[in-house]
């Protein structure tokens, strides 16, 4: 079945490459354009795509705030921020916007499909340029929410959501612990009710907090 996608950039040279490049890609089809916030949410609303690559300077409404204003609207589908923003706030507004990828434009031809790809099918991806200083922040931020939330989940749970964290599928997961798929995803919601969370974006950011991945 082939990946949705919609680019949201208001430079139309950036967007007819970006069309080429993925044209190439067999299970990827663009199936529309927008220039700005608001036509973004319209195109969104109509063709409901599965991915959204989202430039973060766009005119009357940025990126970020679209993002936010997508989680919201159209929470099945998931955004790709594709910027030339390698700081690591930029990533992290991102990120807690509910952006599950966070690509470069300096990054080779193959990362954006990639990041496509993981994102489609409910993992995160980050630009190795930007994946190990963001990491570390995050980690360092709201350390006592942390510390309370911590022991909620036990052993196992704090595994799966690692693994979670770093992009592995439940079918990976499976596979890597040696259980059922359908005991990856009743963790996987236990999780999720436990610790009040109600998509990835947000699982990742406790998981990263809490040190559970490799940066």
């Amino acid at each position: 079945m082939s990946i949705r996608v919609v680019i949201a950039d208001d430079h139309q040279i950036l967007v007819a490459a970006l069309q080429a490049m993925l044209a190439c890609e067999p299970d990827i089809i663009v199936v529309g354009t927008a220039g700005d916030g608001a036509a973004l949410l319209a195109l969104v609303a109509e063709v409901k795509p599965d991915v959204v690559i989202m430039d973060i300077d766009m005119p009357g409404m940025t990126g970020i705030d679209a993002t936010r204003r997508l989680v919201a609207e159209a929470p099945s589908t998931q955004v790709v921020v594709l910027s030339c923003y390698s700081d690591k706030r930029f990533v992290i507004e991102a990120i807690n916007a509910g952006a599950t990828g966070y690509v470069l434009k300096s990054a080779t031809a193959n990362e954006l499909p990639r990041a496509i790809r993981s994102v489609a099918h409910g993992q995160t991806y980050l630009s190795p340029d930007v994946a190990g200083a963001v990491v570390e922040t995050m980690r360092a931020t709201d350390k006592s929410s942390v510390r309370a939330a911590a022991p909620r989940l036990g052993p196992r749970e704090r595994m799966i959501v690692g693994l979670l964290a770093e992009g592995k599928s439940s079918a990976q997961i499976a596979a890597q612990l040696n259980i059922a798929l359908s005991t990856v995803d009743t963790h996987r919601r236990n999780i999720m009710h436990k610790l009040d969370v109600h998509n990835l974006a947000e699982l990742t950011r406790y998981a990263i907090r809490e040190g559970l991945t490799i940066p």
